[in-house]
C-alpha cells in the first residue's frame, strides 16, 4: 500500500493557489513547462542551531573542576555552557527570570539553577541539547542562596526569611528537615538576622553547617544535634564567607571593606581584622571605611602561602576608578584593573575536594561584557588568550552579512593576515576550560560572517562547522583624521557620535574586493593584498549629490519637466570628471552656508597599510548649499566591471574605481524614461526656483540650480493648511498600523480613508504612503542591512547615536530636525530613495538581441529600472577609455520598496554577477599575469532573441518574475498584506534556487523559482527589536543569522538536511572522566580520628527520619527532558562503551584493592594467631601469683 503524504497534498494546493495568481501574460507560453523545479516543502525545516558571543547581561557562574565545563547564567534566564574552543551550548529557562546561582553536580553531567522567581531546576548535560529533568517552585519564601556539597545529593537552600530547606536532587523533593532562623540565632536577639547569604559545610566535618546571615551573624549548626554550636557576631553586613581547607578558620567579607578571620572555637571576637585597601591611620585608630568586598575566596597551597582573592573593597576616594580584582599572596598584594564591572569570579583549583590543599592555578572573572581568566602560576598574573568568540560586541554591531560556501582558499588567506594582529603577553599555558568534545558533522563547506561596527571596524569570522572564530579585523577609521579633542572636532559631522560607523557593505568573495559605506556619507573601496605597503596619498573622490523639487504635483510623461537622458557614449571623459586627491576648498564660514565640504577629513600623511584589505579609493559626499549629504542607503561593487554604485534619497552615482572617476550622477526621477508610465517627480508644496531638477557632480561649477532648503529656512510654507494636516495624520496612521494586529490595522485604514476622501492628493498618498514614510528611517538610524531592509521601519533603536536627525544635524546647531508635522519633513520623507542594486549580463532593452552588461536599480517606491553599461575592452584601453552609461527606463513596478534582485537563465539556473579572480596588486608582474589567466571568459556575444532570462524581483510586499528581453511578467506572488518584508535574498538550496524572506510579523518564508510557489511559512520570531531587522540575513545552503542581543549572534537553519544532522554536528558537553581520588588521611589522622568526618545525610534528611515537608511550601514540576534525559544518558554507542570500559576498570581496580586488603587481613590474622599461641604457651603452667 502506498504511504499517504500530507506534505505533497499541501504542495499541490499551494502550487494551485500560486499558479492562479501567477498567470502568464496573454500570448506568452508558460515557462514552468520548461523549468523543472526540484525544491519541495520536504526540503525545508526551521530550527535554531547555535548561539555565539558573550552572554548578554550575565548574572552568575559555576565551574565543574572535573569535567572542565563553565556555566554562565544571565538576567534573561539564559544558560551558556563553555568547554574547549568550539564547544558551546545555549539553553533557556521558559520563565525568562534571572539566574541568581548555579551549582554543578560535579562529574555527574548535571547542573542546578536557581532563578529569581524562586524556582530551582535540574538540567541534564549528558545530552547534546540540555533539558530540564525536574523543577521546584517555592511558593512562600524567596530563594537567596544555594549550596550543594561535593558528592552529595542533598541541596541546601537559604531563603529571604532566614530559613534553610533541604532538597533531594535525585527526586527533587523537599525534606522535612528545616533549619529555622529563630533556632539558629540566640534567643536574646530581638531583631531578625536577615536573609541567608552563605551556606557551606565544614571541610573536615560534614555534620557542621556554616550559615551566614546578612546582618553580620554567622552560625555553625550541628546537623545531627539540630542546634547551634557557635555563633559569631560582627557589626557590619556580610557578603561572603570562605573556609580554610582544614576547617579550623573561615574568612568573612563585609560591607565596610574589611575581612574578618575567625577561629571556629573562639566565637567571641575575630582572630584578625584587615582592610585590604584602607588607609591605616598613624594613631592606631580604625581605618577609614571602604567599598563593600562583594566576594572573597581563601585557597591554600602545599608549597607556599595561601591565596586570598577578593572583588571590591576599594577606597571611596578612588572615584571613577575601574573595577578591580585583588590577589593577596603572602606579603604581596596585586590589584588587577578590569575593563568592566565584576559580576562574579571563581578560583580554579586542582582538586574538587574541599578538605585538601586547593592548589589554585587560575581565576575566572566574569565581567559585565567580558570573560577574563587570570593565570596565578606566573609572575605578574597574565591572562589566558580567550578562544571563544566573545568580542562581537567590542564595538556595537551595526550591520552583518553571511556568506556560505565561499572559495576554499579564502579562510586561510584571511587567517594568515589576521594572525599578525594578535596581542602579545598572554599566558603560555593552555586554556584551562577544556571540557567537552567537538561534533562529528559532515558539513564542511566554508562559511564567513562579516560584522560592521560603530567604531568603523569590520571583522571577518570563520563560521564553518557551527563554530565561530575571528579571522581578521579591518579598521576603516585609519583613513581619516581623528580629532584630538572636542574643540578640534569638525562642525560638518552629520552624526553626534561614531562618525565612522559602518552602514552597509558589499563584498565579492572571489575577487576579495570590499566596498564599505559609512554613516558620514562616505564610501571606501578596498583591495586585498598579502604584502604591506605605504600609501603616500590616499586617492579621494568627492561627489556632489542633490535633488531638486519641482512645482509639478503629478507625473507628466509628456511635459517639459522630463529630463534628458544620456546615451551610452555621452558619459564625461576621465579628464573632465577626474577630481583632485585632496578635498576641494569649500565654503564653511559662519556668514554663509556650507558648500563642497565632506563630513570627514581624509588623512594627509602617508598611510601604512598592513597585509589584508588596503584602501583603493575613498569617495565622499559633500555638503550642498548648507544641506548635509544624505546617508547612503544601498551599495554594490563589481570587480569584473571595475565599478562601484551607491545611492541615497537624492539619487545614485556610479564610480569607476580603476580610473578613479565619477561616471554617472543622477537623481532618481531622471532614471525614468520620457514615456515611462511609472515616472513620478518629487513634489513639494513650497515654491521652487525656476530651473529644472538636476543632480551635479563636484566639478567646481557654479551653475544656478535649485538647492534643497533646510527646515530652518525663512521660506513660507503652507504647513498649517488643513490638507497638509490630513496628509501628515494619514502618514502617521499608516505607519502605526504596522505595529498592531490585522483588525486594528484595518480600523486605522478605514479611518484614514474617510479623512483622505476630501483631499486632492488622495490618489498619490494611497500609492506611496507606506513607501514614503519608510524612507524616513534612512535618516533617523544607521541603515545597516545590505539592501536597506531596515529603512522601512520607524522604530527607535539603541544604535541610533544622533541627537537629532543625522541628515539635518550639525555641531553648531545650524540645522535641527523639526519634530512638528512640517511640510519640509514630508518633502524629505516622500523622496524616492535607491534601495537595491544588481549587476548582471542581460538585455537592457526590449529590442536587444544580445546580452550586455547592465545594472538593475530598485527604489523605495517599488520601481525597478534598467541601466545599460558600455565597457571598453580589457587591458590598457579599459584604463583609458570611459565607460558608457545610459538609463533604459522602468522595467516593472512592485508594491513596497525593492529588497533584492537576481537573474536566472532559461533553465532556472542562477546567473551571479561576473567577477574577476583575485590577484595580489602588489605582487610581481608574472604572478599578476598568472592570476589574470584564471579569470572567467567573457559572456557569449550573441544569443537568441527569445526570452532567455528571468529577472527575479522581490519587494516589501510581493515578488515578481519578469521574462527578458520581452519584459513580460511571468509570475507574481503577494508575500504579505498586513505586514512587510524586512529582508529577502535569492539563495541556493539543495541544488536549486529560492527566495527566502523574513517579515516584520516574524514569519520566515521561502518561494520556489521561477514559479514563486510557497514552500515554507513559519511564524518564528516577531520583530521586537530593530537590532534583528538590521542584522537578519540569509545565506546559501539553508543558513541564516541575526543579532539576538547586543552581544550574541543566533544562527538558524531552514534546511531539512541540516536539521536532521544537527545532533551529530553539535558539540558534546559531558565526557566520561574518572573522579580524582580522595585525599589520603594519613596514618595518625586515621588512628586518632583527625581526618574528615563523614555524615550519613540519608539518615538525617530522609523521609523516615525527617518526615515530609509541607506541600504548600513548594511545587514539584516534572521537566520536559525526563524522557529525553534518559535517551541522552543512554545515547551514543561510543560514549556508552567508554562508560562501560571505565566502569569495568573501576570495578577491576576495586576488586584488586579488595584482594590486596583480604591478603593483608589474612596475614595479620595469622600473625595474631601465632602471637596468641606463643602467649598461651608462655603462661600455661604459671600460677596467677607468678604473673
Amino acid at each position: 500500500m502506498k504511504k499517504f503524504n500530507i506534505r505533497k497534498v499541501l504542495d499541490g494546493l499551494t502550487a494551485a493557489s500560486s499558479s492562479s495568481s501567477a498567470t502568464a501574460q496573454p500570448g506568452t507560453p508558460r515557462e514552468n513547462d520548461v523549468v523543472q523545479e526540484t525544491l519541495q516543502s520536504e526540503h525545508f525545516q526551521l530550527c535554531k542551531t547555535v548561539r555565539h558571543g558573550f552572554p548578554y547581561q550575565p548574572s552568575s557562574m559555576a565551574f565543574d573542576p572535573v569535567q572542565k565545563i563553565l556555566a554562565i547564567g544571565t538576567q534573561t534566564g539564559a544558560l551558556r555552557l563553555f568547554g574547549r574552543a568550539g564547544v558551546e551550548c545555549y539553553c533557556q529557562h521558559e520563565s525568562n527570570a534571572a539566574v541568581i546561582q548555579l551549582q554543578f553536580l560535579i562529574n555527574e553531567g548535571a547542573l542546578v539553577s536557581a532563578l529569581a522567581d524562586d524556582s530551582i531546576h535540574l538540567w541534564n548535560l549528558r545530552q547534546k541539547i540540555p533539558a530540564i529533568l525536574h523543577s521546584l517552585k517555592f511558593n512562600r519564601e524567596r530563594i537567596t542562596y544555594c549550596h550543594l556539597p561535593f558528592q552529595s545529593k542533598w541541596l541546601y537552600i537559604g531563603t529571604e526569611r532566614g530559613n534553610i530547606h533541604i532538597v533531594n536532587v535525585e527526586s527533587f523533593t523537599l525534606s522535612g528537615y528545616v533549619i529555622m532562623w529563630n533556632k539558629a540565632i540566640e534567643l536574646s536577639t530581638k531583631t531578625h538576622p536577615g536573609p541567608v547569604v552563605h551556606i557551606s559545610d565544614n571541610p573536615m566535618d560534614e555534620g557542621k553547617l556554616l550559615i551566614g546571615f546578612e546582618s553580620g551573624i554567622v552560625v555553625l549548626w550541628d546537623l545531627k544535634c539540630k542546634k547551634a554550636d557557635y555563633r559569631y557576631n560582627y557589626d557590619e553586613a556580610i557578603h561572603s564567607v570562605a573556609w580554610h581547607h582544614e576547617g579550623k578558620q573561615f574568612v568573612c567579607s563585609h560591607s565596610d571593606g574589611t575581612l574578618t578571620t575567625w577561629n571556629v572555637r573562639t566565637p567571641a571576637k575575630p582572630a584578625q581584622i584587615i582592610t585590604p585597601h584602607g588607609k591605616q591611620p598613624k594613631d592606631g585608630k580604625k581605618p577609614e571605611p571602604c567599598k563593600p568586598i562583594l566576594k572573597v575566596e581563601y585557597k591554600t597551597t602545599r608549597a607556599g602561602d595561601p591565596f586570598m582573592v577578593l572583588s571590591g573593597g576599594l577606597s571611596y576616594d578612588t572615584v571613577g576608578r575601574r573595577a578591580c580584582l585583588t590577589v593577596m599572596h603572602g606579603k604581596s598584594t596585586a590589584v588587577l584593573e578590569m575593563d568592566y564591572p565584576i559580576v562574579d569570579f571563581l578560583t580554579l583549583c586542582e582538586t574538587p575536594y574541599p578538605n585538601d590543599f586547593q592548589e589554585p592555578y587560575a581565576v575566572v572573572v566574569l565581567l559585565e561584557k567580558d570573560l577574563v581568566v587570570i593565570d596565578l602560576g606566573q609572575i605578574g598574573y597574565p591572562i589566558f588568550e580567550n578562544p571563544y568568540p566573545l568580542t562581537i560586541h567590542e564595538s556595537p554591531v551595526t550591520c552583518c552579512e553571511y556568506f556560505a560556501d565561499c572559495p576554499a582558499e579564502l579562510i586561510p588567506a584571511l587567517y594568515s593576515v589576521g594572525c599578525r594582529q594578535k596581542r602579545q603577553g598572554y599566558s603560555k599555558k593552555e586554556w584551562p576550560i577544556s571540557g567537552g568534545n567537538w561534533g562529528q558533522g559532515t558539513q564542511s563547506y566554508p562559511e564567513i560572517i562579516i560584522t560592521g561596527h560603530a567604531d568603523g571596524s569590520i571583522k571577518f569570522w570563520d563560521a564553518s562547522a557551527l563554530m565561530l572564530q575571528v579571522l581578521y579585523k579591518l579598521k576603516t577609521a585609519k583613513v581619516f583624521e581623528r580629532a584630538r579633542g572636542k574643540e578640534e572636532k569638525p562642525n560638518t559631522d552629520i552624526v553626534d557620535e561614531d562618525p565612522f560607523a559602518i552602514q552597509t557593505l558589499s563584498w565579492c568573495p572571489e575577487s576579495r574586493m570590499l566596498c564599505v559605506a559609512g554613516v558620514s556619507a562616505h564610501v571606501i573601496v578596498y583591495r586585498f593584498s598579502k604584502q604591506e605597503i605605504t600609501t603616500e596619498v590616499v586617492q579621494l573622490l568627492e561627489v556632489r549629490m542633490q535633488c531638486e523639487f519641482s512645482e509639478v504635483d503629478s507625473p507628466d510623461p509628456g511635459g517639459e519637466q522630463t529630463p534628458t537622458l544620456p546615451t551610452p557614449g555621452a558619459s564625461s571623459s576621465p579628464q573632465e570628471s577626474e577630481l583632485p586627491t585632496q578635498p576641494s576648498t569649500g565654503s564653511n564660514s559662519s556668514d554663509g552656508p556650507r558648500d563642497n565640504i565632506p563630513c570627514l577629513q581624509v588623512r594627509s600623511s602617508p598611510l601604512k597599510q598592513s597585509p589584508g584589505n588596503q584602501v583603493e579609493l575613498v569617495i565622499q559626499l559633500v555638503w550642498v548649499s548648507g544641506e548635509p549629504p544624505q546617508q547612503i542607503t544601498s551599495l554594490a561593487i563589481n570587480s569584473s566591471y571595475g565599478l562601484v554604485v551607491f545611492g541615497n534619497s537624492n539619487g545614485l552615482a556610479v564610480v569607476d574605481y580603476l580610473q578613479k572617476t565619477l561616471l554617472f550622477n543622477m537623481g532618481t526621477s531622471e532614471l525614468y524614461s520620457p514615456s515611462d508610465p511609472y515616472q513620478r517627480q518629487p513634489r513639494s508644496p513650497r515654491k521652487a526656483k525656476p530651473s529644472g531638477a538636476t543632480c551635479d557632480s563636484n566639478d567646481g561649477s557654479n551653475a544656478s540650480e535649485d538647492r534643497c532648503r533646510s527646515p530652518t529656512s525663512g521660506s513660507t510654507s503652507p504647513c498649517n493648511s488643513d490638507d497638509d494636516k490630513k496628509q501628515n495624520f494619514i502618514e502617521k496612521v499608516k505607519l502605526k498600523s504596522r505595529r498592531f494586529s490585522k483588525t486594528v490595522a484595518n480600523d486605522f485604514a478605514k479611518m484614514s480613508r474617510k479623512i483622505s476622501s476630501s483631499s486632492e492628493q488622495k490618489t498619490d498618498l494611497e500609492k506611496g504612503g507606506f513607501q514614503r514614510r519608510r524612507i524616513q528611517t534612512c535618516k533617523k538610524q544607521l541603515c545597516c542591512v545590505k539592501r536597506t531592509a531596515t529603512a522601512r521601519m520607524n522604530l527607535k533603536e539603541d544604535l541610533c547615536r544622533t541627537k537629532s536627525d543625522p541628515i539635518f544635524y550639525a555641531r553648531d546647531n545650524s540645522f535641527t530636525r523639526s519634530r512638528s508635522s512640517s511640510v519640509a519633513s514630508i518633502d524629505r520623507e516622500s523622496r524616492e530613495a535607491i534601495s537595491s542594486f544588481h549587476f548582471c549580463e542581460s538585455f537592457p532593452r526590449k529590442t536587444d538581441s544580445l546580452v550586455s552588461p547592465c545594472l538593475l536599480v530598485g527604489t523605495t517606491h517599488g520601481s525597478v529600472m534598467m541601466v545599460a553599461l558600455s565597457l571598453p575592452p580589457s587591458g590598457d584601453q579599459r584604463l583609458q577609455q570611459p565607460v558608457g552609461i545610459a538609463s533604459c527606463g522602468t522595467l516593472v513596478k512592485l508594491k513596497g520598496g525593492i529588497l533584492t534582485m537576481a537573474l536566472l537563465d532559461a533553465t532556472g539556473t542562477l546567473l551571479p554577477p561576473f567577477f574577476e579572480q583575485w590577484y595580489d596588486p602588489n605582487a610581481s608582474d608574472e604572478e599578476k599575469e598568472k592570476s589574470r589567466k584564471r579569470r572567467p571568459a567573457s559572456p557569449p556575444s550573441s544569443q537568441e532573441s527569445q526570452d532567455t532570462h528571468f529577472a527575479i524581483l522581490c519587494s516589501e510586499k510581493q515578488a515578481k518574475v519578469v521574462a527578458l528581453p520581452s519584459q513580460t511578467r511571468i509570475y507574481k506572488h503577494s508575500i504579505t498584506e498586513t505586514s512587510f518584508v524586512l529582508r529577502a535574498d535569492v539563495v541556493q538550496m539543495a541544488g536549486a534556487n529560492c527566495i527566502a524572506c523574513f517579515c516584520a510579523n516574524g514569519h520566515i518564508m521561502t518561494l520556489s523559482l521561477p514559479s514563486l510557489r510557497p514552500l515554507l511559512d513559519v511564524n518564528y520570531l516577531p520583530l521586537t527589536d530593530m537590532r534583528i531587522a538590521r542584522t537578519f540575513c540569509f545565506s546559501n545552503l539553508g543558513q541564516a543569522l541575526y543579532l539576538t542581543s547586543p552581544t550574541e549572534i543566533q544562527r538558524i537553519t531552514y534546511s531539512q538536511e541540516t536539521c536532521d544532522n544537527l545532533q551529530e554536528m553539535l558539540s558534546e558537553l559531558f565526557t566520561p572522566v574518572e573522579t580524582p581520588e580522595a585525599p589520603n588521611r594519613g596514618f595518625f589522622k586515621g588512628l586518632f580520628g583527625g581526618g574528615a568526618q563523614s555524615l550519613d545525610r540519608e539518615d538525617l534528611f530522609g523521609e523516615t527520619a525527617a518526615g515530609k515537608a509541607s506541600r504548600s511550601l513548594a511545587q514539584h514540576i516534572p521537566g520536559p527532558g525526563n524522557m529525553e534525559g534518559m535517551k541522552g544518558a543512554a545515547s551514543g554507542v561510543v560514549g556508552e562503551l567508554a562508560r562501560a570500559r571505565i566502569a569495568l576498570d573501576e570495578r577491576g581496580q576495586k576488586l584488586g584493592e579488595l584482594e590486596e586488603r583480604t591478603a593483608a587481613m589474612m596475614a595479620s590474622a595469622e600473625s595474631f594467631s601465632k602471637h596468641a599461641h606463643d602467649m598461651m604457651l608462655k603462661y600455661k603452667d604459671k600460677k596467677w601469683y607468678q604473673l
